[in-house]
């Protein structure tokens, strides 16, 4: 499963970064401020093309470690997914599920009376969702 699950706004600044280990948070970071290139040339070359209804960008690139997933939803929030390049058994509609998943939970906090879109996620059960999606041994 993932080792680092994190939420961007559109203005590119994190809403909710969670990463397993927590000792590699800093790297994860990174990592994942650096898809943020991959992930906007993804998204001019979609709107080049004119096919803007696939909110999943896939791959975005592979490091020796871990292999970086993305998703972008309509009101250009991205998620990343990052996971551990050893577990070649999760298959591309297995992300695709996790990030599903993840889209209707972060829906689910933007509904929410009380929560101030541009805000950090500090739901509990948005918390819950991706602690499932998690690797365990951790």
């Amino acid at each position: 499963m993932a080792v680092c699950i994190a939420v961007i706004a559109k203005e590119n600044y994190p809403l909710y970064i969670r990463s397993v280990p927590t000792q590699n948070e800093l790297k994860f970071h990174y990592t994942v401020h650096t898809s943020l290139d991959v992930v906007e040339e993804k998204i001019s070359a979609v709107g080049k093309s004119g096919d803007q209804r696939e909110l999943y960008l896939g791959l975005l690139y592979p490091t020796e470690d871990y292999k970086v997933y993305g998703y972008v939803t309509n009101s250009k929030v991205k998620f990343v997914i990052v996971v551990d390049s050893s577990n070649t058994s999760l298959r591309d509609n297995e992300i695709r599920s996790m990030f599903r998943k993840l889209h209707n939970s972060f829906t689910d906090v933007m509904c929410n009376p009380f929560h101030n879109p541009g805000d950090p996620i500090q739901s509990k059960a948005f918390d819950g969702i991706v602690s499932g999606m998690m690797v365990q041994n951790a």
